[in-house]
Parts: structure tokens; sequence; C-alpha cells
């Protein structure tokens, strides 16, 4: 039978299994993005971290920074949803290495935002796909939806989502480097139910 699982108490042995499980993800996802760029990608360890969903917006850097988030819910054996989070300047370094051209101007077009668009699906993707291969379990990502605003506005998206969930959430900052360092955060957000199928797969639970 599967033991209830509990974020605020959770050993230090189901956490480690969490990180390594970011990890792997972040890693996957880098890959992806290296293919998608046909260049190289040196990626940090990534720091992983099960933190309270109120003090997110401090550790990537404040409320008031300028983000593109790509936010999609996710179906199946788990459920929840995973944001990817860039900063502005490095999203637009990333659509330009894509799109092989200077962006003009501070904004982005609607040329822009589709690539954009494409490099946060084909991220989250390889994300939830090494998920779904390490567990063994059935994960079906939505259309994803991507938004440029203030770091709080796009957190306020699984917040609103995530009062129903529980307490902690999953942090995963990725830094990588092509030219220039960059930084990336993933946030997974699952139900509680989901963070005990997910140890379970593994043999934990």
């Amino acid at each position: 039978m599967d033991r209830e699982i509990n974020l605020d108490t959770m050993s230090a042995e189901y956490v480690d299994v969490l990180k390594e499980l970011g990890n792997i993800g972040a890693g996957n996802a880098m890959t992806a993005l290296a293919q998608m760029l046909n260049c190289k990608v040196d990626m940090k360890v990534p720091q992983v971290r099960l933190l309270e969903f109120k003090d997110v917006g401090a550790l990537i850097g404040g409320e008031e920074q300028i983000m593109a988030g790509i936010y999609l819910a996710v179906e199946g054996d788990i459920t929840g949803s995973i944001m990817f989070l860039l900063g502005k300047d490095s999203a637009r370094h990333l659509v330009t290495k894509l799109m092989g051209m200077a962006l003009e101007g501070d904004a982005f077009g609607e040329m822009e935002m589709s690539a954009l668009m494409e490099i946060g699906n084909i991220i989250t993707g390889a994300y939830l796909n090494s998920l779904a291969t390490i567990t063994n379990l059935k994960i079906f990502p939505s259309v994803p939806s991507l938004c440029v605003d203030m770091a709080g506005a796009i957190l306020s998206v699984p917040a609103i989502e995530f009062g129903t969930l529980g307490d902690k959430i999953l942090l995963i900052q990725s830094q990588f480097m092509d030219e220039i360092e960059l930084d990336g955060y993933f946030i997974m957000v699952p139900d509680i139910d989901s963070y005990s199928k997910i140890l379970s797969s593994l043999g934990m639970a």
C-alpha cells in the first residue's frame, strides 16, 4: 500500500530522488535545445529545490523581472503543471540563434513569439519525456501557453491552481551556456497524489 506523502515532512531520501529526476529531465531538455539550435550547449549541474511557492519569485531574481514563461498542464498517470521560465535577455538570445537574425526593437513580435513557443515546447517536451521514460508513467502535456511579462504576473497562473495542490513545488534552476550564460527555471507542480505515484513507480512508496 502506498505511503501517504507529506511534502512538509518528506524524507531526505525522497527529496534526493526528486532532485535526481529533475537533473535528468533538465539534462535531456538542454540536449534537445542543442539539437534544435544546432550548436553545443554546456550545462552546469542544475540546482534542484523543493520550496514553498511564495519563495519562488525572490529565488529567480525578483517578481518585477521581465521573463518569458511557457506553461502547460500535465495529465495521464500524474496530474499537475509544468512551467519553464527564462529571463528576457536569455529568451532574446535563443530566439536570435533559432531565427538566425538579430531582433529589432525591445518587444517580441508574432514571429519571435512563435519561435519562443517552439523553444519552450521542445524544452518542456524533452523534460516530460525523460520523466515518463524513467518512471514508466503515461504523461500527456496540454498545448502550451506563452507569456512575456513580469515574473510575478507569470507565476500567478500556476499560483491560482497551486492553492489546491499543496505547499511545496519542485524548482529546477538550469544554467546553460553557448556564447553566453543563460538561466532557465523549470517549475514542476504535481498534485500530492502524483508525488506518491512517481515514488511508487521507482519502488520507493
